[in-house]
């Protein structure tokens, strides 16, 4: 059985990740990109979906791993009664093939190994052929053709690939398996030791730009070096996770494919990456933005392909039991479809900070952002499905109108501050509209809080992102009431929940889901600015202290388990964590929340 979500680490290339068990044990991998068909799927059914175990041949999990230094490079280490060994995995950036090299160490003693290889090939459905070439052993089914080279005999069983071996102190034994789609001419694998070599280069390059100087450094550059190993490097796209269907809810439907890249994540990424130093990769997202959202402004969708891809169509494997039995399994997401006010509003901003951050535009992103500005008058009064992509009924959303708000917003602010052309009058006069209306239908003045859309009861975690974006200032006495609101009707032992959706049936589905990190790092960021901080920060630390043994962390926290929830590694997370470290360390200003800069009308 796959282990527990938190039990993961990932390693990567930066084209696809794999994620490794304390088993040992490979158990997710997609092949050759982040959202392919998975070889390795063990995760979401059991062994016979394909993995790739290596560990002393009595199994249990390790006694300790971590990331060499600031690499992605990892280090599994087991202590047994006959020795000491090591498993190092990493994954070379991406040259002609996509490689994973496995090399396994002694430490002390003599160890006896196993390694056991499972292929199976679109998401455990297809076993492929299996043939010896020379010293190296090639599996092809359709499409897809990996091969694994070793020194150690392997030999098949049950349908997989076996090895058994012993490991002395002092020796090193790799194992390389190689991929390529299976037209082309076979890859000539990479040796291990040089490949060991440029991938700790290549991280320790990279993290050395890092110029966070913070109280929590550690967190942050493992946050960061996360969020990379989740970057589509041919085009720049970062994906949300590395997963599909790890569930919400334990047992339950809510299971869904976060394998592409959000537009409500992109301000959010280029405030951490900006912040940090990581300037090229800002510039990559925001090109990446820009291809993705260019058309028809009426066609822009809340998430989009790795390289922009539009069609995401949802459908579900129905071979595979799902993770501890959550089904169904799905792939694609049909929330691609759904209409959501706030991406408009997310993709001005998020267009407008990279302009404040220096990051050079041009007339044709200005044209574009005219173009969203355009459809966005037209449509910002039609209800939503939400940022949270509900699947009830369309309502009126706050937060959707809000972020309504901020797009006109900043392009009234960059008429007047950056000397672009454009109808600021009337845009002032729609922004000043939709802020009046906001806080005359969703404010419940009786309790003192803004509310999820208008006229309901229910509360809704991004409401704490109301000051952030400048709409009011964290010193109005409702913003306060809506943080203060959020604490006493949204929180799970002191996490957040995104809303309940048990209230008024918001989003069409059953059953609950566990605290949302995300949304727990904004309350972190609320508490700051309302002056709470030493309780801002007691509940930072809280939060690093749900990072896994390697300082990942998925989507949800189950309170009442102790347990990580969803898809994993979350970047949507991760930004959080460096966001709200860079607020609680000093070292961020906001561009919306800027007191000095509100363009706010009172109501």
């Amino acid at each position: 059985m796959p282990g527990r979500i938190e039990d993961y680490a990932v390693i990567g290339d930066l084209q696809t990740a794999a994620l490794v068990g304390r088993d040992g044990s490979i158990d997710w991998l997609c092949l050759p990109r982040f959202d392919s068909p998975a070889c390795f799927a063990a995760l979401l059914h059991d062994e016979s979906a394909g993995r790739w175990q290596i560990a002393p041949a009595a199994g249990g999990a390790a006694t300790r791993r971590r990331y060499r230094d600031d690499t992605l490079i990892l280090e599994t280490e087991w202590d047994t009664p006959e020795g000491s060994v090591r498993v190092v995995d990493y994954m070379p950036p991406r040259g002609k093939a996509a490689d994973i090299v496995r090399t396994v160490e002694g430490l002390s003693g003599t160890v006896p190994m196993r390694m056991d290889l499972i292929l199976r090939f679109d998401y455990g459905r297809v076993v492929p052929w299996v043939r010896r070439h020379g010293p190296d052993l090639g599996a092809v089914a359709g499409p897809d053709a990996v091969w694994l080279r070793t020194d150690i005999p392997v030999h098949g069983e049950n349908r997989s690939t076996v090895a058994e071996f012993d490991v002395h102190a002092g020796e090193r034994i790799p194992f390389v398996l190689t991929y390529q789609l299976s037209h082309l001419p076979r890859p000539q694998p990479v040796d291990p030791q040089r490949a060991l070599a440029d991938t700790e280069r290549f991280w320790r390059d990279w993290i050395g730009r890092c110029d966070y100087d913070g109280r929590w450094p550690e967190a942050v550059r493992r946050s960061l070096l996360t969020l990379k190993a989740l970057t589509y490097a041919p085009t720049g796209g970062i994906l949300a996770a590395a997963t599909t269907s790890l569930p919400e809810q334990w047992g339950g439907p809510r299971n869904w494919d976060y394998r592409y890249c959000w537009l409500r994540d992109a301000t959010f990424t280029l405030q951490a990456l900006l912040g940090t130093g990581y300037v090229a990769e800002a510039k990559a997202w925001r090109e990446w933005l820009l291809r993705a959202v260019a058309g028809d402004p009426a066609d822009l969708q809340i998430m989009y392909g790795l390289d922009g891809t539009r069609r995401l169509p949802e459908y579900e494997l129905d071979w595979l039991r799902g993770y501890e039995g959550a089904s169904p399994v799905r792939v694609g997401n049909g929330a691609a479809d759904q209409l959501q006010l706030d991406v408009w509003g997310e993709v001005l901003e998020s267009l407008h900070l990279a302009r404040e951050s220096g990051i050079a535009s041009s007339d044709t992103a200005w044209d574009l952002q005219r173009a969203l500005l355009e459809h966005l008058e037209g449509n910002w009064r039609e209800p939503d499905n939400s940022l949270w992509e509900v699947r009830g009924p369309r309502r009126h959303f706050v937060h959707s109108k809000v972020l309504a708000w901020t797009g006109f917003d900043r392009a009234v602010r960059t008429v007047e501050e950056h000397g672009l052309s454009g109808p600021a009058g009337r845009w002032r006069t729609i922004r000043d509209e939709i802020h009046a209306e906001v806080c005359a239908k969703g404010f419940d003045a009786d309790r003192n809080t803004f509310t999820q859309s208008y006229g309901s009861r229910g509360l809704d975690a991004a409401l704490l992102l109301i000051p952030r974006v400048g709409f009011l200032p964290a010193t109005d006495p409702r913003v306060i009431g809506t943080v203060e609101a959020v604490q006493r009707e949204l929180c799970q032992d002191g996490f957040v929940l995104r809303y309940r959706p048990e209230t008024e049936g918001v989003d069409g589905l059953p059953g609950t889901e566990g605290a949302f990190l995300a949304c727990t790092f904004w309350l972190v960021d609320a508490l700051h600015d309302i002056g709470r901080r030493a309780e801002a920060e007691r509940l930072f630390e809280q939060l690093l202290a749900l990072r896994n043994d390697v300082g990942l962390l998925a989507e949800e926290y189950d309170p009442a388990t102790g347990r990580h929830m969803g898809n994993t590694p979350q970047a949507f997370s991760l930004v959080g964590l460096v966001n709200s470290a860079r607020l609680l360390s000093g070292t961020t200003t906001r561009t919306g929340a800027d007191t000095d800069r509100q363009h706010t009308r009172r109501s």
